[in-house]
């Protein structure tokens, strides 16, 4: 495993998630201002990752053909942009308009996954998707935290600090990043053809269905974990924000550090079915939670099993596609995950409305059930 270029962009996605973090918390209380109605909050909130799902397997496929660095510096370059109009927005329209444009553009995650498979072994590529992963978390972690500081300067100075954090990166990635050595498909065989003879490929096809499956369960997890801790046990808005905090750390210790420990001791494969039960349970057992100790101890496994899982996961979509198609393949990935963010959050406020403060967690455990049952379905990565 190369340490250099996996440490350059280690450090370009953390700074730009670190953008993302910022501006996450503040997204629904400047909806508010405008008055909206339940509807058109729910599509503010749910635009970035649809028009990522849209956005995602094109820019991957750009990605394959023109290279990895190309479509990182779009995608950083659109995240300034969308940045930029999130702090200067002064109606509801522009604000949907900052998430459409940085979900456009959002191909950074699946265009650096494709960059650790490259120049990764398959005996790495999970360590590496791992890095990827703590990235992120971290990115979630000093995110909130740099909005809760830079918000007492102004509405517009959170969006300015998310813009310079991804103007940052995308001078990070003019400068430092190389373009890996990869295989070149054919201008015929490039594009729409290679996603479908991908998905073509029974094992990726059920690698994207557990990974939908399994955000969409975290996702429903995420969206009313909030409510459920006001609503059962009291929780005040501080303690609700450590809690996420506190996830935060728990999944950037699981893919920073003991991913690669865990996938030499079981392999990618299993340690999917198992994280995918792990989760399951904890959903399962959250309901039982009666107090905030009891809420963290759930969490552990919650937290194992999806740190776990999501690297896993891409190392072994990485590992199916062909060296030419992974860039196009990996956004098919990223789409899977988008979607399950999109129906994840929409689904849970129902079950919360509709089966009580319960409904979230026990359909979520059904759901990772089930992908943990379909990831056993799965055959050995070639």
């Amino acid at each position: 495993m190369k340490r250099g270029p996996l440490a350059t962009i280690f450090a370009i996605v953390f700074i730009d998630l670190m953008g993302f973090g910022i501006v996450i918390p503040l997204l629904p209380l400047y909806g508010e201002r405008y008055r909206p109605s339940a509807l058109a909050m729910g599509m503010l909130l749910s635009a970035f990752s649809a028009t990522q799902f849209a956005a995602a397997p094109i820019l991957g496929r750009l990605s394959d053909r023109f290279g990895r660095k190309p479509v990182l510096l779009f995608s950083l370059a659109g995240s300034v942009a969308g940045y930029l109009l999130f702090a200067f927005a002064h109606s509801l329209t522009m604000l949907f308009a900052a998430r459409i444009i940085d979900g456009i553009s959002g191909g950074n995650i699946s265009t650096a996954q494709a960059y650790v498979a490259d120049v990764t072994t398959p005996e790495t590529r999970a360590k590496g998707m791992g890095m990827i992963g703590a990235a992120f978390g971290l990115g979630f972690i000093f995110g909130p935290a740099i909005a809760g500081v830079t918000v007492h300067w102004g509405e517009w100075a959170p969006g300015v600090a998310a813009a310079a954090m991804s103007a940052l990166a995308f001078g990070a990635t003019a400068v430092f990043l190389r373009e890996p050595e990869r295989s070149r498909a054919s201008a015929v065989e490039r594009g729409l053809p290679a996603l479908g003879r991908a998905l073509r490929n029974r094992s990726i096809a059920t690698l994207l269905a557990v990974f939908f499956l399994l955000t969409f369960a975290f996702s429903n997890f995420e969206a009313t974990f909030a409510q459920f801790l006001h609503d059962r046990l009291g929780a005040t808005p501080s303690r609700v924000a450590f809690l996420f905090v506190y996830v935060g750390v728990l999944i950037s210790v699981v893919q920073g550090g003991l991913i690669g420990p865990l996938t030499r001791a079981i392999g990618e494969r299993r340690l999917v079915v198992a994280g995918g039960f792990a989760v399951a349970a904890a959903l399962a057992f959250l309901p039982a939670a009666l107090s905030i100790p009891l809420v963290m101890a759930a969490l552990v496994p919650l937290t194992l099993g999806i740190g776990a899982t999501n690297p896993s996961l891409s190392s072994l979509v990485s590992k199916e596609a062909r060296a030419e198609d992974r860039g196009t393949v990996l956004g098919a990935y990223q789409s899977a995950s988008a979607l399950g963010r999109i129906l994840g959050p929409l689904w849970g406020e129902m079950a919360y409305f509709r089966f009580g403060r319960y409904g979230p967690h026990w359909t979520g455990a059904a759901v990772a059930g089930a992908a943990a049952i379909v990831s056993l379905t799965m055959k050995r990565s070639r």
